[in-house]
């Protein structure tokens, strides 16, 4: 608790506050402009309303045309064009103005941005109704990638305390998707990343993984028992997409591994309708 205060003492005396003066204003001069107008950079600003009208034309436009459109003095524009075609964020052909090669990787990165935050938001719609961890993977260029992770901190997702490509053999996700390639590309992948007992529960040899793919059926879910992670059991399930392999997967304590099929069978019956925001990031 705290001492009460005590009151000041008899010879101590109080001004009365006053509120402060307003700064008065000189005749004559200009008003300052608004503080959140005082960091924001006009030529930026005209270079950014050029793009947008450049990109409003698909067959390209002239300087004339885009200063019009745009609401700048021709010299502002030429001047504006000049540096953007400069900097590769415009092209310029017989007289007109096309987007270059520096707006259109912005315009695929941004795409990507957005196809990301799209199967992010899937995972984490799943991860509450389930109540677990949810990953999204891809084989793609002969390598494992967890493309997404959706996590909480009651439910977290499995620590990578040995990197996800070279342990494939090992863990759901892997499994998974060296299930869903051919024969050849299993083998090639295993003589890339050989298997290595990484838990007392991993498979022991390539022959003995090799004969435990072929066992697998394309379509079904795939589980391990603290393969990879003493304490951790997983699944992964198939998606197809193309030629594409991909898998969705999820992770449980090994004290809650009862929960594992219903958790697994829940999210596969989903599947249908998550097919549609997971194809998209094949791409990504």
């Amino acid at each position: 608790m705290r001492p009460p205060e005590q009151p000041p003492a008899p010879s101590a005396r109080r001004r009365p506050a006053t509120a402060p003066s307003p700064p008065t204003q000189r005749q004559g001069t200009a008003s300052p402009p608004p503080p959140h107008s005082a960091t924001l950079i006009g030529s930026v600003q005209r270079a950014m309303r050029l793009l947008e009208c450049v990109a409003e034309h698909e067959h390209g436009a002239p300087a004339k045309q885009l200063a019009r459109e745009a609401g700048l003095a021709l010299p502002t524009a030429y001047h504006l064009l000049r540096t953007l075609v400069h900097e590769g964020y415009l092209s310029r052909d017989k007289g007109l103005f096309f987007l270059g090669e520096a707006a259109e990787r912005l315009g695929s990165s941004g795409a990507r941005q957005k196809r990301r935050s799209t199967v992010a938001e899937t995972l984490g719609h799943w991860r509450d109704a389930i109540g677990v961890p949810v990953y999204y993977a891809m084989y793609r260029d002969g390598e494992i990638e967890v493309m997404c992770v959706s996590d909480t901190p009651g439910t977290p997702a499995v620590e990578e305390w040995a990197d996800f490509r070279e342990t494939g053999h090992a863990h759901a996700i892997g499994q998974c998707l060296l299930a869903q390639l051919d024969d050849e590309a299993r083998r090639d992948h295993l003589d890339r990343y050989p298997v290595q007992s990484i838990t007392p529960y991993t498979v022991r040899d390539n022959h003995a993984m090799l004969r435990r793919l072929e066992r697998m059926r394309r379509s079904d879910p795939v589980t391990e028992r603290q393969e990879y992670a003493l304490g951790t059991v997983c699944a992964a399930i198939p998606i197809t997409v193309g030629n594409a392999a991909a898998t969705m997967a999820i992770s449980l304590p090994a004290h809650q591994a009862d929960r594992l099929a219903a958790a697994t069978q829940q999210l596969q019956g989903a599947l249908g309708l998550l097919l549609g925001s997971l194809a998209i990031s094949i791409s990504i």
